[in-house]
Formats: C-alpha cells, structure tokens, sequence
C-alpha cells in the first residue's frame, strides 16, 4: 500500500492557500516535495510540516521561529527542551499580542473620545 500524496492544487484547495504561497515555504525549506516530471508532488511530511507553519503563522510567529519549531517536531517529540523552548517561545509572543492589545485599546478609547470632540462641535456649528 502506497502513502498518501497530493500535488500543489489539492494542498492549496485543502488549506485555502494560492500555489505561490505553498512555493513560499518550499523556499523556505519548510516543504520538499518530490517531483514527477514538472509536477510538484507532497507526501504526508510535507503536508503535516504546511499545518504546523500554518499554525505558526497564525499565531503570529516570525518564519525563523516557525521553522525552529518545525525542525523541533521532527526530532524526538516531547522531550523537555523541547518543550520549554515551545513554552518560552509561546511566552514571548503572548506578551507582545498583550501588549499590542492594550496599545489598541487605548487607541481605540482616543478614537471614541475625538469622536464625541467632533460631534459636539457639529452639534455646535450646526445650530447656530
């Protein structure tokens, strides 16, 4: 029995991505698919390397830690540097999305805050 394999279109139609960007990652290292004459094709390596940056990006990872973790997967899973570099790494960037939350809140109470300056200022002109 065979293993699994996809080409190009089927992993881009799977996780909503164009060609190029699956090719991104192929530059990157991230994927290394085999080729049948022009055709590109993926194993389930590959396919499971795409959901892991995918996930990364998602969490707002740089691709230089995404692909640390990546490398990391491959080797023995779940061993504790493993691990405590995962945790330091999912550390720093919830500190930075906190960060960024709180920096977004305080710009959006400014916006809210101008925006009841003008208001009253067009009640204003508009009445006299």
């Amino acid at each position: 029995m065979t293993s699994p394999t996809w080409t190009i279109s089927e992993l881009s139609k799977e996780f909503e991505l164009t060609p190029r960007t699956i090719r991104f990652y192929e530059d990157h290292g991230i994927l290394n698919p085999a080729r049948e004459g022009r055709n590109r094709v993926y194993v389930s390596r590959d396919r499971t390397r795409l959901k892991l940056a995918l996930r990364g990006k998602r969490l707002g990872l740089q691709l230089s830690e995404i692909c640390q973790l990546i490398d990391m997967y491959e080797g023995p899973r779940d061993t504790v540097p493993q691990l405590a570099h995962y945790m330091s790494v999912l550390s720093a960037q919830r500190t930075m999305l906190e960060q960024q939350r709180q920096d977004l809140e305080e710009t959006l109470s400014e916006i809210v805050q101008q925006q009841a300056v003008c208001e009253t200022l067009l009640k204003e002109k508009t009445k006299g």
